[in-house]
Parts: C-alpha cells; sequence; structure tokens
C-alpha cells in the first residue's frame, strides 16, 4: 500500500494541496519530507504525537523524514491558533527547551525505528540571513494582500484590542524560507502538519514555486495537514483534568501516560488506535469485532494504552505500569512495585506525611487520610476485617513497625476493594 492510502485509512489526512501528486511523489522509496517542532516547552506532548509517528510510518516506508527544531522560528512565536501575541521567550530558555525535545524525538525515533533521526535546526541557516537579504531574496515574493487573507493572520486583524505584531506577522515567511532551504540542499519537496499549519504551509509552497521560476526553473512542493483532534465528549484531545499529557516522563509519569489512553471513550477507542499505533488494518479489524461483543473487559483500551506506553516509554516503563496496576486492581504483588510508580499510580489518593519518629497507630492513620471519621471508627474497620496494608489484611492488634513501609519510606492503606491511602515518612 502506499503510505498516502495508509494515512488515508487511519484517518490522517486533513488537507492536502494535489492529492494525486502527493500520492505520486510518495509512491516509491526515497522522497522527503519534514515537519517542525518549535521548542514552547520542555515537552512535546501527545498532540505531537501524530506528526512524530507520521514520520516514523514514512521513515517504515522507506522514504527519509526529517525532523525541523525550531530553533529560529521558535524565537518569533507562530500565530496560528494563538487569539494574542506570544511573550518572546528568552534565547537560553529556548535552546535549553530544545535540547530536551532533540532527545525525545531521538528516543522515540530510535526506539520505533532502529535507526537514528535526522534532525536539524532552522536556526543554523536563518542565523546569518541579514534583514536585507530576508526582505530582497524573501519578502520580495509574498504579497501583504495575500498574507492578510491567512486564516493565522486574518483573526488576529480583526481584532483591535490584540492585532498582530510585524514579528509574529512574519512568521510564515521564516517558516516559507525554511521549506525552500530544504528543497535546495535536501530535496524536500513535501511539508506536513497540524491543520492549524495549512495557511503556513501552503505559502511555503507558493514560495518555492515563485522563488524557483525567477531563478528560471520549474519546481513544485506540496503540503499535507492532519485533522486537529477531539474526543467523542467534543474535549481537546490530550487534556486531562490535572492538565496536558506530556511525553517526559518527569512531567507526566508512565503511569498517568498509560491512564490516559486506558481511559478512551468506546466511540474513541479503534480511532486512535489507527492513529496512535502501527498496529494493521487486519489486527485493528479484529479488535474492532472484540470491543462489539465484549466492551465490557476494555480490551481495545487495554491494547492502546499498551501499544502508546511501549511506543514512548518502553517496554521497561510499562512493565511497571502493568505491575502497579495489577497489583492495586487485581492480584499482584504490591510489594513488587518500584516506589516511583507507586507514588504515580496513587497520586489521586488521599496521602499523609510523618516524620521518622512521629508515626501513629493505625486507627490514627485511617482517621490522618480521611478514610474513617474517628480512631474508633477505625478499630471497628481493622477488626472487621477491612483494612489492608500494603495489600495484606491487617489482624486486629496490629502494630507498625519499620518492616510495614517498602523502601523504608511508603505504606499503603487500603480500606475495603477501592478506598487507597498512601503513608510517606521522612
Amino acid at each position: 500500500m502506499n503510505i498516502f492510502d495508509e494515512l488515508k485509512w487511519r484517518g490522517l489526512i486533513n488537507q492536502v494541496s494535489d492529492e494525486e501528486k502527493v500520492r505520486e511523489y510518495l509512491a516509491s522509496p526515497g522522497a522527503t519530507m519534514y515537519c517542525g517542532f518549535d521548542p514552547t516547552a520542555e515537552s512535546l506532548h501527545v498532540g505531537n504525537l501524530v506528526p512524530l509517528l507520521c514520520l516514523v510510518r514514512m521513515k517504515k516506508a522507506g522514504h527519509h523524514p526529517l525532523y525541523l527544531m525550531g530553533g529560529a522560528t521558535g524565537r518569533i512565536g507562530d500565530p496560528s491558533g494563538k487569539d494574542k501575541e506570544r511573550d518572546l521567550s528568552d534565547p537560553d530558555l529556548m535552546e535549553f527547551r530544545l535540547e530536551k525535545i532533540k532527545g525525545q524525538v531521538r528516543r522515540f525515533v530510535e526506539r520505533n525505528t532502529g535507526e537514528r533521526p535526522d534532525i536539524v535546526n532552522n536556526y543554523d541557516w536563518t542565523k546569518d540571513l541579514t534583514a536585507i537579504e530576508l526582505l530582497r531574496d524573501v519578502g520580495k515574493f509574498f504579497t501583504v494582500n495575500w498574507m492578510l487573507q491567512k486564516e493565522s493572520v486574518k483573526g488576529r486583524i480583526e481584532r483591535d484590542d490584540v492585532g498582530i505584531s510585524y514579528t509574529e506577522f512574519s512568521y510564515m515567511i521564516l517558516q516559507s524560507y525554511d521549506f525552500y532551504h530544504l528543497y535546495k540542499t535536501r530535496n524536500c519537496r513535501l511539508q506536513i502538519g497540524g491543520g492549524d499549519q495549512w495557511g503556513n504551509i501552503t505559502t511555503g509552497c507558493e514560495y518555492i514555486r515563485r522563488r524557483s521560476a525567477h531563478e528560471d526553473e520549474q519546481a513544485e512542493a506540496f503540503a499535507l495537514t492532519f485533522p486537529l483532534l477531539t474526543t467523542a465528549s467534543g474535549k481537546k484531545f490530550g487534556k486531562s483534568e490535572k492538565g496536558a499529557i506530556y511525553l517526559n516522563a518527569e512531567v507526566t509519569s508512565p503511569y498517568a501516560f498509560y491512564q490516559y489512553f486506558i481511559n478512551t471513550d468506546d466511540r474513541d477507542v479503534i480511532k486512535f488506535l489507527k492513529l496512535f499505533t502501527f498496529l494493521d488494518q487486519e489486527e485493528i479489524a479484529a479488535i474492532e469485532k472484540d470491543l462489539e461483543e465484549a466492551p465490557h473487559l476494555r480490551n481495545a483500551q487495554k491494547r492502546l494504552a499498551e501499544e502508546v506506553t511501549r511506543m514512548i516509554h518502553g517496554q521497561h516503563e510499562l512493565d511497571r505500569v502493568l505491575s502497579a496496576t495489577e497489583a492495586l486492581f487485581g492480584k499482584g504483588d504490591l510489594k513488587s512495585v518500584d516506589s516511583t510508580t507507586l507514588r504515580s499510580a496513587l497520586e489521586s489518593a488521599p496521602n499523609f506525611r510523618y516524620a521518622p519518629g512521629d508515626v501513629p497507630d493505625l486507627p490514627q492513620m485511617l482517621v490522618d487520610l480521611g478514610l474513617v471519621k474517628s480512631k474508633g471508627q477505625g478499630r471497628k474497620d481493622i477488626k472487621a476485617g477491612g483494612v489492608y496494608i500494603n495489600g495484606e489484611r491487617v489482624e486486629d492488634g496490629h502494630e507498625i513497625s519499620d518492616a510495614d513501609f517498602m523502601a523504608g519510606e511508603l505504606l499503603v492503606i487500603r480500606k475495603g476493594k477501592k478506598n487507597y491511602g498512601l503513608i510517606t515518612r521522612g
């Protein structure tokens, strides 16, 4: 299957400048394409998975994807999808973020292709460009009339309260120059991106056409965008109650990452399996049939969460997450779960911290965690056999000791089947 047709089946095609020509461009191995990632944060988020995965799919199809780091464009600010001007970030902070994102991209691509990604940085070919060169050699090919028709500009121009600076107005010119530079130096004729990038990408296509004609050449470049994702409930994809879901384990833990996907709505899960996994049509059709016959088992969600967590965090972290899930909600051994994953798994549960010498008795712990209203009620629950420490039922009269603290610092208390609390000390 032509990779274009696979992208179409997966629901990844939103807009394309010329479908037949793009399909032809991708028909034979060796085509070059790119997508840009501006360092607006220290980590990419799950929304960035769509273009990242698309570039990896291109690699698996025998093509040459380029991962463009926005070392220059990130200093300017993309007005696309923004209703007000961005604050300019400190250059050192931008560089720090860029290195973080490069590391994420490198790990992701190596894990899923076995090869190092081809990463380029637009600051390398932009930093020495003079103002005169930018105006004469690039700006000359853009009419303000045409630029004003772009959605990213039009929405801001029509609002007198915010407007748009010349800096952000010029963003599309810099992005177009990137496309032209990669066309000239890497024979890259396809740029991909989110649906909000359509105006920027097609501007680059037009710049390549116009400048090449000025240089007595005939050149054609193409644009392809992905749909902006929302869930069946109407929410923006990638947002949880605590905010965005990031790919950096230090920002969003592997356990929280896994839980985000395990909680996918039945109405979304097949779509997400197409978008975020490498499973083929036959495998996804079988999962869809299983979902129709036994939705209560949530096998589709489990497969989605496992595939995506493995893809981002690796098999080792996935095993940790599954061990914690089994220990908390199945029959696994809670003591075998590493403390970091356990803390993450119980992040939303009540927790209480004691100084090393101030650890009270178990009934008081139940009160401090809010699992009971009084020590007397706590004693009754313990006597009735309804209280567990680290997954094991507590006998009446049990006294808390150092041995109860896993890794010397954590103690998990459960009352009944689902009421958890986490005690820490130190």
